[in-house]
Protein backbone atom coordinates (compact mmCIF):
# COMPACT_ATOMS: atom_id res chain seq x y z
CA UNK A 1 0.00 0.00 0.00
CA UNK A 2 1.20 3.42 -0.93
CA UNK A 3 2.15 6.12 1.70
CA UNK A 4 0.77 8.76 -0.02
CA UNK A 5 -2.89 8.38 0.24
CA UNK A 6 -2.92 8.29 4.20
CA UNK A 7 -3.87 11.35 5.39
CA UNK A 8 -2.57 11.76 9.20
CA UNK A 9 -4.81 13.05 11.86
CA UNK A 10 -3.82 13.91 15.42
CA UNK A 11 -7.08 13.74 17.64
CA UNK A 12 -7.21 17.62 18.33
CA UNK A 13 -7.34 18.15 14.82
CA UNK A 14 -10.25 15.57 14.31
CA UNK A 15 -12.32 17.14 17.11
CA UNK A 16 -12.05 20.75 16.15
CA UNK A 17 -13.84 20.25 12.97
CA UNK A 18 -14.54 22.84 10.48
CA UNK A 19 -17.42 24.74 11.86
CA UNK A 20 -16.52 28.07 12.65
CA UNK A 21 -18.73 28.52 16.31
CA UNK A 22 -17.79 32.43 16.55
CA UNK A 23 -20.00 32.49 13.40
CA UNK A 24 -22.39 30.22 14.75
CA UNK A 25 -23.66 32.16 18.16
CA UNK A 26 -23.24 35.57 16.37
CA UNK A 27 -26.85 34.48 13.95
CA UNK A 28 -29.68 35.60 15.67
CA UNK A 29 -32.97 33.92 16.40
CA UNK A 30 -34.60 35.18 13.41
CA UNK A 31 -31.85 34.58 10.94
CA UNK A 32 -31.91 31.08 12.42
CA UNK A 33 -35.49 30.76 11.82
CA UNK A 34 -35.35 32.14 8.05
CA UNK A 35 -33.31 29.46 7.08
CA UNK A 36 -34.90 27.19 8.59
CA UNK A 37 -37.89 28.01 7.10
CA UNK A 38 -35.95 28.45 3.76
CA UNK A 39 -34.66 25.08 3.75
CA UNK A 40 -36.92 22.28 1.85
CA UNK A 41 -35.71 19.66 3.44
CA UNK A 42 -36.03 20.91 7.15
CA UNK A 43 -38.66 19.27 9.18
CA UNK A 44 -41.63 21.53 10.62
CA UNK A 45 -41.20 23.39 13.72
CA UNK A 46 -42.85 21.75 16.77
CA UNK A 47 -44.81 23.82 18.31
CA UNK A 48 -46.60 23.62 22.02
CA UNK A 49 -49.87 22.48 20.24
CA UNK A 50 -48.35 20.00 18.62
CA UNK A 51 -46.81 18.59 22.16
CA UNK A 52 -50.36 18.73 23.97
CA UNK A 53 -52.18 16.59 21.07
CA UNK A 54 -49.02 14.02 20.32
CA UNK A 55 -49.31 10.58 21.81
CA UNK A 56 -46.74 8.71 22.03
CA UNK A 57 -46.80 5.04 19.83
CA UNK A 58 -44.81 1.90 21.00
CA UNK A 59 -44.61 -0.69 18.35
CA UNK A 60 -45.84 -3.76 19.15
CA UNK A 61 -43.49 -6.65 20.48
CA UNK A 62 -42.05 -9.19 18.25
CA UNK A 63 -42.66 -12.56 18.91
CA UNK A 64 -40.03 -14.84 19.07
CA UNK A 65 -40.02 -17.78 16.56
CA UNK A 66 -38.02 -20.30 15.17
CA UNK A 67 -37.95 -20.61 11.66
CA UNK A 68 -36.11 -23.38 8.85
CA UNK A 69 -34.55 -20.95 6.24
CA UNK A 70 -32.68 -21.98 3.43
CA UNK A 71 -28.39 -21.62 3.53
CA UNK A 72 -28.45 -19.11 0.81
CA UNK A 73 -31.28 -17.49 2.24
CA UNK A 74 -29.57 -16.65 5.59
CA UNK A 75 -25.97 -16.62 4.39
CA UNK A 76 -27.29 -13.51 2.03
CA UNK A 77 -29.31 -11.72 5.07
CA UNK A 78 -26.20 -12.48 6.78
CA UNK A 79 -23.95 -10.80 4.38
CA UNK A 80 -25.83 -7.44 4.59
CA UNK A 81 -24.85 -6.99 8.05
CA UNK A 82 -26.31 -6.51 11.27
CA UNK A 83 -29.14 -6.44 11.83
CA UNK A 84 -29.86 -9.47 9.31
CA UNK A 85 -33.63 -10.86 11.24
CA UNK A 86 -34.98 -7.30 11.13
CA UNK A 87 -34.36 -7.01 7.31
CA UNK A 88 -35.64 -11.12 7.14
CA UNK A 89 -39.19 -9.34 8.86
CA UNK A 90 -39.33 -5.98 7.03
CA UNK A 91 -39.24 -8.56 3.52
CA UNK A 92 -42.15 -10.57 5.10
CA UNK A 93 -44.14 -7.53 6.28
CA UNK A 94 -43.61 -5.78 2.66
CA UNK A 95 -44.75 -8.98 1.01
CA UNK A 96 -47.81 -9.29 3.94
CA UNK A 97 -48.73 -5.46 2.54
CA UNK A 98 -48.52 -6.57 -1.36
CA UNK A 99 -50.91 -9.72 -0.83
CA UNK A 100 -53.83 -7.70 1.63
CA UNK A 101 -53.94 -5.68 -1.16
CA UNK A 102 -54.21 -7.62 -3.79
CA UNK A 103 -57.12 -9.89 -2.05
Amino acid sequence: MSGKHITRRSLADIRQGRTDWSKVDARSDQEVEHDVAADPDAAPVLDAEWFANAQLVQPEPKVPISIRLDREVLDWFKGQGTGYQSRINAVLQAYVKAHRKAG
